[in-house]
């Protein structure tokens, strides 16, 4: 006689939340938490829906039109390398305006990142005041920041170099401060300890203990500068954005290569300075 077992489907919420017993072969009985693959990838796959609903994202425009991205690819790779002459003067101004904001917004960066740190500064509602202000001023990306400038002071360069600097007192204010928090306080103590000042105490026991770090920090920011004041020009801060923009806009895709091309060297030229600055600081 045949002993009949009955079969009993565990619902899909228990498969998936609940823990799975499992039986040792001592008789003793362990929990093993359940996967929780299936469920971040049931939501992924539903914010993949939202997403693509909320963007007009549509995938039979994207095939059809993918031999466009072959088409301009190709204009891009045959420069118009007499149109180089004109690229000359932007590009100037693109490195000028990188290097204006960036020595501007590390200067300012560096006295504040001394009260924003907490082991410098024990006065809790001011340290959350400044570190506010730090947190405001890289939650924006520069272009924004740029259009705000613009829409201040006007056209040109002069909003440009703003907001450079004002993002890059945010990355470097931000940075420092975590790096002032690691440092060896002990020396800073014996020299409040002789009476020494906050400032004082901090430039001799500190400030060679994260010299290093700030100008690595210093580098970093400009090399990110020089990559995004290129396009600054969109909404009519100077550097090349301006000439991207005009070229694009007339299909001028070799005269954008040749853009391009330039802005490559700079970048990897200075990619290399900083490269062999760091080796000599750190």
């Amino acid at each position: 006689m045949t002993r009949r077992t009955k079969t009993v489907k565990t619902p899909l919420f228990d498969r998936i939340f609940k823990p799975e017993h499992i039986v040792l072969s001592n008789g003793h009985t362990v929990d093993r938490p359940r996967s929780r693959t299936p469920l971040i990838l049931i939501i992924m796959f539903i914010a993949i829906i939202i997403s693509s609903k909320a963007t007009g994202f549509n995938m039979e425009i994207l095939i059809h039109r993918f031999n466009q991205f072959f088409t301009i690819l190709s204009k891009l790779f045959r420069p118009n390398f007499g149109f180089l002459e004109k690229v000359i003067d932007p590009l100037i101004g693109t490195i000028k305006m990188s290097i204006v904001g960036t020595v501007v917004g590390c200067v300012v960066g560096l006295p504040v990142a001394i009260f924003a740190s907490s082991n410098i500064n024990r006065n809790r509602p001011t340290l959350l005041f400044i570190r506010l202000i730090i947190s405001i001023a890289r939650s924006l990306p520069t272009v924004v920041y740029a259009y705000i400038f613009v829409l201040i002071f006007g056209l040109g360069t002069f909003a440009g170099s703003l907001a450079i600097s004002f993002f890059t007192f945010g990355i470097v204010a931000k940075m420092l401060y975590e790096n002032i928090e690691t440092i060896d306080m002990g020396p800073y103590e014996a020299m409040q300890s002789f009476g020494a000042n906050t400032l004082q105490s901090f430039w001799t026991a500190c400030l060679p203990q994260i010299l290093p770090q700030f100008f690595d920090n210093c580098l970093y920011c400009f090399e990110l500068n020089i990559r995004q004041s290129s396009i600054l020009g969109y909404v009519g801060a100077g550097g090349l954005g301006i000439l991207i923009s005009e070229r694009v806009s007339l299909r001028a895709y070799s005269d954008v290569g040749m853009i391009l091309i330039a802005v490559f060297i700079v970048v990897w030229t200075i990619d290399l300075i900083n490269d062999y600055i760091r080796s000599k600081i750190i």
